[in-house]
């Protein structure tokens, strides 16, 4: 069986030992730096970088102008909206002998919203939700709606993305409710 074919935009730079899984396309003036690791069927946007050792799972979406850097995991079906800024130094110095990578995980089926930040040493639990322009500077409950800035808990989220309109104050919604794949619309 033959494997789909990787699109590399010529624009872009591809170094020869970042691994690229069929399927994939890279487009315009994007950089994808040695030991990068970008999964099946992704779709890599315009502008894009991507540092040495990011990890991108399957089936993502990078939309244009996002930079991700060392220390940034990203899990299967995620969706990284357009300018979405991506840390990993939490002390971030112009001179730092001392400096460490802060990683950054991000959980499957999680969507992060335009122009968003994401403060290095959190983790996006699964299936949650950015909103547009959210400052993220702690964990992401899965299928939590954050927005704002700083970031806060507003809502959760169906693996659909339909809000729940779940009080929370209290306890998380019950599986059934996140699980559902009735987008409601």
């Amino acid at each position: 069986m033959t494997q789909p074919a990787i699109y590399i935009d010529p624009t872009a730079e591809v170094h020869p030992n970042a691994v690229i899984g069929a399927g994939t396309n890279i487009w315009n003036w994007t950089k994808v730096r040695e030991t990068a690791r970008i999964g099946k069927n992704c779709n890599i946007g315009q502008c894009i970088y991507i540092d040495a050792n990011a990890v991108i799972g399957n089936d993502c979406k990078i939309q244009n102008g996002v930079s991700i850097y060392h220390g940034v995991m990203i899990g299967d079906r995620v969706f990284v909206g357009p300018n979405v800024t991506f840390t990993n130094d939490l002390y971030p110095r112009a001179a730092n002998p001392g400096w460490k990578i802060t990683s950054t995980k991000v959980d499957d089926g999680v969507s992060i919203g335009a122009n968003a930040t994401i403060v290095c040493g959190v983790t996006l639990g699964a299936n949650c939700m950015i909103a547009a322009g959210a400052v993220v500077t702690r964990d992401v409950p899965p299928h939590g709606l954050v927005m704002g800035q700083p970031a806060r808990l507003v809502d959760y989220v169906t693996e659909a993305g339909r809000r729940l309109n779940h009080d929370v104050s209290g306890e998380p919604p019950a599986a059934e409710a996140l699980n559902s794949v009735d987008d409601g619309h």
